[in-house]
């Protein structure tokens, strides 16, 4: 059923935006470890973050997406890491992604109801089992020494 709940969101977005963007933070606390959440309505583990909507910049995005999902609230700019194709799972898709380091931010209580089944901290390397390709391929890049690539989520 989430399959196919996911592939009505994306044909309309396909048809309502030609280009689609989203943005995801690496949300880091004082110890090291990641903000992760699962949604509600599709498998796997994130990186806070969500779609760009219409006259939204990404950090404006950004800054709502974090509130929604963790409660965050940005008390500076974050690092800008890069900005990736996501073709292999969405035609004309790109993540643009961003670093929160400690001292950055201030963590109150998430604003959305019902999005978000579960949030942890977790281990950059060591991930929650079912952590989806695109947020492990970045976490290895970013902590682990890999290789940089252009795409967020590895070829299916």
């Amino acid at each position: 059923m989430a399959r196919i709940r996911t592939r009505l969101f994306q044909s309309w977005f396909r048809l309502s935006r030609p280009m689609t963007l989203g943005v995801r933070a690496v949300v880091e606390n004082e110890a090291g470890k990641i903000f992760m959440i699962r949604h509600t309505y599709t498998p796997g583990w994130y990186l806070p973050g969500g779609g760009v909507e219409k006259a939204e910049t990404s950090l404006e995005s950004l800054e709502r997406e974090l509130l929604e999902e963790g409660g965050f609230s940005l008390t500076s700019t974050p690092d800008l890491v890069g900005i990736y194709s996501n073709h292999f799972v969405f035609p004309n898709d790109h993540v643009v992604l961003y670093r929160a380091r400690p001292g950055t931010w201030t963590q109150g209580k998430a604003t959305s109801r019902g999005e978000i089944a579960e949030a942890v901290w977790a281990d950059p390397l060591s991930p929650p089992e079912g952590t989806t390709g695109g947020t492990r391929t970045k976490l290895q890049e970013m902590f682990g020494g890999a290789p940089a690539s252009p795409y967020w989520a590895p070829p299916r």
